[in-house]
Formats: structure tokens, sequence, C-alpha cells
């Protein structure tokens, strides 16, 4: 009976340190419903860094949770929410961030690099092309004695 009742009492210990972090938030209709996890889903935890914030256990992404419910209950567009986000954490809020003056970078940085990569290899053959012109020999007239010699032995045997 004493193990019983420790093991009960562990058990409600244990029960009590877990968290879940389902938000119970009940919507005027399917469509707000809808843009609540569009924009959880489009917004970054600002500490998880990897995470939407739908996804997210970090407290700070469930006051972002908290606050999208509140300004959607206001009737405010998604554009002004995810303004509001940007303003408030930066650009970096957003998995998705516009093409402005900021992040022209972001969005064609990885091509140019990519770009430039292959201009440069193209430019490197090339040059090597140029100064070794294509009838380039691999092997010098006694190594290619050699193998012909090998081969011959290894064709007769």
């Amino acid at each position: 009976m004493i193990r019983f009742l420790w093991g009960v009492l562990l058990a409600l210990c244990w029960a009590s340190t877990v968290q879940a972090a389902i938000d119970a938030y009940t919507f005027k209709d399917e469509a707000e419903r809808s843009r609540y996890t569009e924009l959880t889903r489009e917004l970054r935890c600002p500490k998880c860094q990897n995470q939407d914030i739908a996804d997210s256990n970090a407290p700070i992404a469930a006051d972002l949770r908290k606050e999208i419910f509140r300004m959607l209950d206001e009737g405010q567009s998604n554009q002004q929410i995810i303004n509001f986000m940007v303003d408030r954490y930066g650009e970096f809020v957003r998995y998705k961030p516009e093409l402005n003056g900021h992040t022209w970078l972001l969005w064609f940085g990885p091509g140019g690099l990519l770009l430039i990569g292959a201009v440069v290899i193209y430019l490197v053959v090339e040059r090597h092309r140029e100064s070794h012109g294509d009838d380039v020999e691999v092997f010098s007239e006694r190594e290619r004695r050699r193998l012909f010699l090998l081969l011959d032995k290894n064709t007769h045997d």
C-alpha cells in the first residue's frame, strides 16, 4: 500500500511539471481560424529561430499567438498584424521577408554567388586550356613505352 501511495505521489509530482503548448482560442468563424493558422505558420519564433510560432513551446511564442488572436479579434488585417510583428521584432520574424532595399541581398545573394562561382570555374578552365593547349600529353615517351610493354605482357599471359 505504501508503494502504491508513493507511486501516486510521484506521478502527481511528475504530471505537474509537464506543460503543453495548447492554445484554446474560440474563433468567430472558420475563416478567422484559417487566418490565425496562416499567420502563426508564417511568423518565426524569436527565441527558437528555426520554428514558426505555431509549433514553438517557447513562452514568447505563446505570447505572440495570444497577440495574434487579440489583433484578429479586433478586426485587424493580416498585413497589419505582420507589420506590427515586423516593427516589434524586425524582418527576421518573417519566414519570407519582403523584397526591399534591406533584404535584396537575402533574396538574390545565393543566386549571385552561384553565378559568380560558375563564371570563375569557366574562366579557370579556359585559362588552363589556353596555357596547355588541347593536345596535352598525359604520359611521357618513357612512360608510354613502359605501359605498352606491360599491356603487351598481360595480353600474352
